[in-house]
């Protein structure tokens, strides 16, 4: 993302995993998590709307690591269909932030995997700020969010998403009363529409 951005490597259950992390300038609110769209179709932590939502939590004050699911760039092993990516995110936030506010976020894939890992460390860490873009809900068991995470969770979808139907992740929302924010004319990656996603993850995060 920048000259700072800093490269790291972690250890998951598969092997080694490749990790980026930017930092604010000063003292982190908390560390971000942001986990990337399916690795069988390109996805990597390189990808424009995992920077954008990294840039809207650095500009928020928290430190923002994203990192390469198994078996894509310098992170080991194969992929895993969601359950060993999950298990990887887990590792990532002990490893890097074994205590302390948290948040957790993921495009497409990745916030399938990261509503997994916001049922699973619900209750034990202080989980912050939920941001879940593009959630592929049509493709995979999306988990239900706790409903005391419904007020510091953001979903934001396109209306004229043609890989993961809008109308899927609403029926998923719909039997937890979770709201989601519909981008007017986005598309699945939100070409030209970035700025307003940071804007609105940015917004998320100052409420």
């Amino acid at each position: 993302m920048n000259p700072q951005t800093q490269r790291l490597q972690a250890q998951g259950a598969a092997g080694a995993i490749e990790v980026r992390r930017d930092d604010p300038p000063q003292a982190p609110v908390g560390v971000a998590f942001i986990a990337h769209p399916h690795p069988l179709f390109g996805g990597t932590l390189d990808n424009k709307v995992v920077q954008t939502i990294a840039r809207a939590f650095v500009q928020g004050g928290w430190s923002a690591v994203r990192f390469n699911f198994r078996g894509v760039g310098a992170s080991a092993g194969v992929h895993d269909e969601g359950r060993g990516e999950a298990e990887d995110m887990r590792a990532l936030v002990d490893a890097i932030a074994p205590e302390g506010p948290i948040a957790l976020a993921g495009f497409s894939f990745g916030a399938f995997v990261a509503s997994h890992v916001v049922q699973a460390l619900w209750s034990t860490r202080d989980v912050r700020k939920v941001v879940l873009v593009g959630t592929a809900a049509s493709r995979f068991q999306v988990a239900t969010l706790p409903p005391e995470s419904h007020d510091r969770a953001l979903i934001v979808h396109g209306e004229e998403d043609d890989t993961v139907p809008l109308q899927s992740v609403m029926d998923w929302a719909r039997p937890q009363t979770l709201p989601v924010t519909v981008v007017p004319g986005g598309g699945h990656f939100f070409h030209g529409q970035l700025p307003l996603l940071k804007s609105l993850v940015a917004r998320h995060l100052r409420s």
